[in-house]
C-alpha cells in the first residue's frame, strides 16, 4: 500500500511497515481448491472464487416464460411467474394460497376425540368450507378494478367484504355517471377551478357527487323516519316487558349500522353494475366503519342541520364482523391495499387465533412501522395469521396483478367450482 492511499502514520500505528506491499499476498497452495491461478492474492481469491455449500435437493431453478415454445397464452404466462422470481413469484404464490383457501374443506382435517360430535360424519365435513373476507380500498372501486370486485360478489365468490366509505359512494357514483381517464401530471391548481378532482390520473366531475347527493339524500330522511317508528314501537314493547316482569331479555332496539345503511342503498340502487347492489342481492355484508370519512359522511353532516337524531352505531357492526370470523372453521384473508381495511380484516380474523390463509396485495413498506405496509409476519406476531399458515405478500399495483390473479383462481373452471361448492357452507 503506498502512501498515497494510507498515510505513513496510519500504516505506522498498525505495526505495518510503509514498506511492506500488503496486496502482494502470498500465492495460493498447490492443493488449494479455491483457484488453479496461482497468480491471484489469495485473499481476492478467497473472496471472489470461494467455493459455496452444496443447496438442497430438489431446489426449484429460476426459468421465466418462453414464448417461442410455450406462446403467448395468459395462463402459460401466470404458470412461469410463479418461477420468475421477485414479485412474480409471489404473484404465483398468491394464486397458490387462494387456490388452498377455495378448495379447503373441514374433511382436510381429522376429526379429533374432544371434536363436536355432529362434525365427525365424513359429508359433514366435507360440506363445511372456509369463509373468504376481501378488503379493499376506495381507488380499487374508483378504477376498473371495480368490474372485478363485482364479478366475484355476483358469482357469491366471496363472503365478507370490508371497504372505506369512498368504496362505498363510487360504486354508487358510477350508476350516474362515469369516471374518466386524466393523467399523474395535471394540475390541481387547474382542475379545482373547473370543478374536477382527480384521483391518481383518473377524473371526477363534481357533478357526480351533486348527484349522489342528490340520490342520497331522500333515502337518509326516510331511514331517518324508519328509526323514529322503530324507536316508538320499541319504547312500547319495553314497557310491556318491563310490566310482565319476567326473566326474559328485554326487546332489541332498532338501530342503523353502517352494514345496514349500505345494504339499504345498495337495493335503493338496483343497478347492474354496481356492487353493492349484488352484495345485497346475495346476502353478503359489506362493513365499514369509517362510513363517516367521505361523501356518505358530508350527507349526514347537512342532514344533521335539517334534522338532528340520526344514529349510525359501529358497535353492533363490530359484533357482526367479529362473530363471522369466530364462526368459521377456517378463514381466507384477500386485501388489496393497506389502512383501515387492512387492520379491519386482520383484526377481525384476530378473534379466532388469526387466519388460515392470507394475501396482501400492497405497495405499503415496513421501515415506518404502520399497519399498511406491515408483512403478514409481523401479523402472525399479533395472531392475525396463524402461525403455520403460508400467508403472501404482493408488493405491486392492486390494479395490474389481482385481475391477473383472478383470471387463475376465481374465473377459472367456474362450473366445476360452482359444483363442488353446492352444497357447502362456512362455518
Amino acid at each position: 500500500m503506498s502512501d498515497e492511499i494510507a498515510p505513513k502514520g496510519i500504516l505506522l500505528e498498525y505495526g505495518i511497515s510503509s514498506e511492506a506491499k500488503i496486496l502482494e499476498a502470498a500465492p495460493l497452495s498447490a492443493d488449494s481448491t479455491v483457484s488453479s491461478m496461482p497468480h491471484i492474492p489469495s485473499v481476492s481469491a478467497s473472496a471472489v472464487l470461494g467455493e459455496s455449500s452444496e443447496l438442497p435437493k430438489g431446489m426449484v431453478t429460476c426459468q421465466g416464460h418462453n414464448f417461442e415454445s410455450d406462446g403467448n397464452s395468459i395462463d402459460n404466462i401466470m404458470k412461469s411467474m410463479l418461477t420468475t422470481g421477485f414479485q412474480a413469484t409471489n404473484v404465483g404464490l398468491a394464486v397458490q394460497q387462494i387456490q388452498e383457501m377455495r378448495s379447503w374443506r373441514l374433511s382436510d382435517t381429522d376429526w379429533k376425540e374432544g371434536d363436536d360430535p355432529a362434525l365427525k360424519d365424513a359429508f359433514v365435513r366435507s360440506s363445511i368450507r372456509a369463509r373468504i373476507f376481501l378488503g379493499y380500498t376506495s381507488n380499487q372501486i374508483s378504477s376498473g378494478q371495480r368490474e372485478i370486485l363485482k364479478f366475484l360478489v355476483k358469482n357469491k365468490m366471496v363472503d365478507v367484504l370490508i371497504t372505506t366509505a369512498g368504496g362505498i359512494e363510487e360504486d354508487l357514483m358510477k350508476c350516474f355517471q362515469p369516471t374518466y381517464l386524466g393523467d399523474f401530471k395535471l394540475s390541481g391548481k387547474e382542475l379545482r377551478k373547473k370543478g374536477i378532482n382527480r384521483i391518481g390520473n383518473l377524473l371526477v366531475p363534481n357533478k357526480n357527487y351533486c348527484q349522489f347527493e342528490d340520490w342520497v339524500s331522500p333515502i337518509i330522511n326516510k331511514m331517518h323516519d324508519e328509526q323514529d317508528e322503530a324507536a316508538i314501537q320499541w319504547s312500547q314493547d319495553f314497557l310491556k316487558w318491563k310490566e310482565t316482569s319476567n326473566e326474559e331479555s328485554p326487546p332489541l332496539k332498532f338501530v342503523w349500522t353502517p352494514s345496514k345503511v349500505i345494504e339499504r342503498l345498495g337495493l335503493e340502487m338496483n343497478h347492474d353494475d354496481s356492487v353493492l347492489t349484488w352484495a345485497a342481492r346475495n346476502k353478503i355484508p359489506v362493513l365499514c366503519p369509517a362510513l363517516t370519512d367521505g361523501s356518505v359522511g358530508d350527507m349526514l353532516y347537512f342532514h344533521s342541520y335539517k334534522r338532528a337524531g340520526f344514529v349510525l352505531d359501529i358497535n353492533e357492526d363490530i359484533r357482526k364482523i367479529n362473530d363471522l370470523a369466530i364462526q368459521s372453521h377456517a378463514t381466507g384473508m384477500i386485501v388489496l391495499g393497506g389502512g383501515l381495511v387492512k387492520h379491519h380484516t386482520c383484526n377481525a380474523n384476530l378473534m379466532r387465533n388469526g387466519a388460515d390463509f392470507s394475501v396482501f396485495i400492497n405497495t405499503g413498506q415496513e421501515f415506518d412501522g404502520s399497519d399498511s405496509g406491515a408483512s403478514p409476519d409481523e401479523a402472525i406476531s399479533w395472531g392475525k395469521i396463524r402461525i403455520n399458515s403460508k400467508p403472501v405478500k404482493v408488493c405491486a399495483d392492486a390494479t395490474v396483478v389481482f385481475p391477473l390473479i383472478v383470471s387463475q383462481t376465481f374465473a377459472k373452471n367456474i362450473e366445476e367450482w360452482r359444483k363442488a361448492s353446492d352444497g357447502c357452507v362456512c362455518w
